[in-house]
Parts: C-alpha cells; sequence; structure tokens
C-alpha cells in the first residue's frame, strides 16, 4: 500500500480530495447553471471552482479524517482510491476544509435565493453528514448510497435553482436518472469493502446486503438510470445507452461472495475510467441539446 505520509502536507491535501472525481461534482453544476442561463458569468466560475476543488475536499478530506482506523485495514487506501493521511495531518485536513470552502459560501449564499440556501444547505449537510461522529450515514445501510448520491446530484440541483430553471417532468427524470446513477455507483463501490468495512465494524450496504446481492442492486440501479433517461427531452433518451457500460463493468461480479468481495475492485477500476468516456458522451449531448434549443 502506498503511504501518502511520506508526502508534504500540500500534496496529501490533494490525494485527500480525489483528483480523479473533481470533475463528478464542478461538471453537473457548470453544466445546469450554463445551460440555463446560457451565458458565463462571475457566479458559474466561482460555483464550478467550489464543486471542483473545496467541495471534493470537504467530502472527502473529511471522510479521510474519521475513517483513519478502518482504512489502516483496507489495502485501496493510500493512492488515488483514497488518501491515507498522516494522524498529524487531520486537524490540518479539517482546517483546510473550512479556509477553503466558507469564502465560497458566503459568495453563492450572497447570490443566491432562499431556494438555493436550501439546496446548498442539503449539498453541504450531506458533506458532513456521511462521515462525522454523531450523524455517520456512510454507516446505514441504504442510507449511505442515498446521501452519497446526493454528493453528485445536489451541485446539478444547485446549478438549475440558483440559475432560476424552470422544472419539467423532462427534467425531473434527468436528474431521477443521475440520482439513480449515483446510488448504483454508492453501492458498486461498497463491494470491494466487505472485509474490510466488517473488520472495521463499520457498516454498510454492502455489509448489509453481501457481496453479490449489492453488486445486483447496483446493475438495477443502472438499469433503472437508463430507462428514466427514455422520458427526458431529446436528445437526452440517446443517454439511456450509457448505462450499459456500467453494467457490464458490474456483470462479472453478478455472484461475487463476501469473502471474494475485493476481486471487485477490477470491475471499480473499470467504472472510474467509464465514468470519463461517459462523461465526454454526456458532453456532447448537451452540446447538442444546447444547439437544438437555442
Amino acid at each position: 500500500m502506498t503511504m501518502t505520509r511520506s508526502t508534504s502536507p500540500f500534496r496529501q491535501l490533494v490525494l485527500a480530495s480525489r483528483p480523479l472525481s473533481w470533475i463528478n461534482t464542478a461538471f453537473p453544476f457548470a453544466a445546469a447553471y450554463l445551460l440555463t442561463t446560457r451565458q458565463v458569468d462571475l457566479t458559474l466560475v466561482v460555483g464550478t471552482i467550489y464543486f471542483l476543488v473545496p467541495y471534493n475536499l470537504a467530502m472527502y478530506g473529511i471522510n479521510d479524517v474519521f475513517d483513519y482506523e478502518s482504512d489502516l485495514r483496507n489495502p485501496r487506501k493510500g493512492g488515488a482510491e483514497g488518501a491515507m493521511l498522516d494522524r498529524g495531518m487531520h486537524r490540518r485536513t479539517l482546517i483546510a476544509a473550512a479556509v477553503t470552502n466558507i469564502p465560497f459560501l458566503i459568495y453563492l449564499v450572497a447570490v443566491g435565493s432562499p431556494l438555493s440556501w436550501l439546496v446548498l444547505a442539503v449539498s453541504v449537510f450531506a458533506v458532513l453528514a456521511y462521515s462525522v461522529k454523531g450523524l455517520r450515514f456512510k454507516e446505514i445501510p441504504f442510507l449511505d448510497s442515498v446521501t452519497s448520491s446526493t454528493h453528485f446530484v445536489s451541485p446539478a440541483l444547485y446549478g438549475l435553482v440558483l440559475a432560476g430553471a424552470v422544472f419539467t417532468p423532462q427534467l425531473a427524470a434527468v436528474l431521477v436518472a443521475f440520482f439513480l446513477w449515483g446510488i448504483g455507483s454508492h453501492a458498486f463501490g461498497a463491494v470491494q469493502d466487505v472485509v474490510p468495512d466488517r473488520e472495521g465494524g463499520i457498516a454498510s450496504i454492502a455489509t448489509a446486503l453481501g457481496a453479490r446481492a449489492t453488486t445486483r442492486f447496483a446493475i438495477a440501479a443502472w438499469a433503472l438510470a437508463g430507462v428514466a433517461m427514455l422520458f427526458t427531452a431529446w436528445p437526452g433518451p440517446l443517454a439511456a445507452v450509457l448505462a450499459v457500460p456500467y453494467i457490464v463493468a458490474a456483470a462479472p461480479f453478478w455472484r461475487v461472495t463476501d469473502e471474494d468481495s475485493a476481486s471487485a475492485n477490477r470491475g471499480w477500476r473499470r467504472f472510474l475510467w467509464i465514468n470519463y468516456a461517459c462523461g465526454f458522451l454526456v458532453t456532447m449531448l448537451l452540446i447538442l441539446y444546447a444547439a437544438i434549443t437555442r
């Protein structure tokens, strides 16, 4: 296991923010806001930067601090899939998360409306509630997947509300599909950690259902996400096929056992790259949508 403790404090903070996942929160906000306003302004830039780095530092950095003991038992931790912060970095990480988040939040509240404040508050609460002691939603099966999905869908919803979008059934279908994708993604990601989570006394959707049932649950969630996209405005239905690569990545683990659950990491690594490929295709569809609706 590659330990981050031998690296500089700054590098540890960067690793803790999961650079591979930055785009997963910044893009939904930026796309939602830009497609609604059809203009680049200061709020778009500030919001995108916020959801690109500070938001992820808070989400993942706080998680790494409070999951330190269990992460010590997890062979995946210590790199792109999760930082292994030196214990002496814990306080610095929490301070860095606060210092980098608060200025952006002040600005976003200042330019927003009461409804946007509510959505932003839910988004930030979900980030904190997932990991901090006293809440630890990540240890409540099913709520863990719902909260994790909220981490990614709420920036999009916030961008829509902040920009004054008109909510239609088709737009709701997009958000439902995105939410189902997030639930499935978290559930499948939890499969590979069944053994270390149980050894560390941590509950999750995967420790509750077992590796096999959780894999099937994730595949079902992705399939339903694809179905939901069929009810979106054109060219949204074309995105229904993007559920297929995720299902294909998880399908080899349809019969995975709890004892062999770590093998699902192979599928998870494919998932990370599939995200980039599908993200590119979603971008192309959004550009097409912008062109035919301008």
